[in-house]
């Protein structure tokens, strides 16, 4: 199983800020991606916090799909951060990811309303795929949402922290899907970025995104 550099600190002596790019000429539309963060995380039936958003190209007959997986960001100036009443969404200083701390979170939806990337959820309820009967995976892995809480992509943090790929990263079938440290010069992720012709999303808003698309 692919390791993702340490958690601790970057080669370079600095602390690491983790980031994804993801090549928009690879992505294939498999959604892999999304069914391997739902099994992971054990969100709930509605909720996904990886999507991938399909658009055509051109005109028949050179008309084509283009796919584009969307997640949270993990801002470096997250505006999801600041409208929380509670501290309940925060930055973690070590390495930059945006989490939430669910026994602070309220369920105001402040934060939801606050990100410009409709990337954050709320489970209305513990509903599984067949209503109020719950699989036993689902019995499981639904326990760790609090209802009506926020949740979000956590780049798999719980991975990160044991030195492993986030599940999405680690289930790509075409490695469109690139993960590790953007302060590290060194590193794939780095060295992915030098020279490529990429776009982060609605940079001009000023959030600095930890997320890049390779075109």
């Amino acid at each position: 199983m692919a390791k993702s550099e340490s958690a601790a600190t970057s080669r370079n002596g600095t602390s690491p800020r983790w980031g994804m790019a993801i090549n928009l000429k690879r992505c294939v539309g498999c959604h892999s991606c999304a069914i391997a963060c739902k099994v992971e995380n054990g969100t709930n039936r509605n909720i996904f916090w990886m999507r991938v958003l399909e658009k055509e190209e051109g005109k028949f007959p050179v008309a084509r799909k283009v796919f584009l997986p969307i997640r949270c960001n993990h801002c470096s100036d997250p505006p999801c951060v600041p409208v929380c009443p509670t501290g309940a969404s925060y930055i973690r200083k070590k390495d930059n990811l945006v989490l939430i701390n669910q026994d602070k979170c309220i369920g105001c939806r402040a934060c939801v309303v606050a990100c410009p990337y409709q990337v954050r959820f709320t489970a209305e309820n513990s509903k599984g795929y067949y209503g109020d009967e719950l699989t036993p995976y689902e019995e499981k892995a639904y326990k760790k949402w609090q209802p009506r809480t926020a949740q979000k992509c956590t780049f798999c943090v719980h991975r990160i922290d044991e030195g492993l790929q986030p599940a999405c990263v680690q289930t790509c079938p075409t490695r469109a899907l690139v993960f590790g440290d953007l302060n590290d010069p060194k590193s794939e992720i780095s060295n992915l970025l030098r020279g490529k012709s990429r776009f982060q999303p609605r940079v001009e808003l000023g959030t600095d995104p930890s997320l890049y698309y390779l075109t």
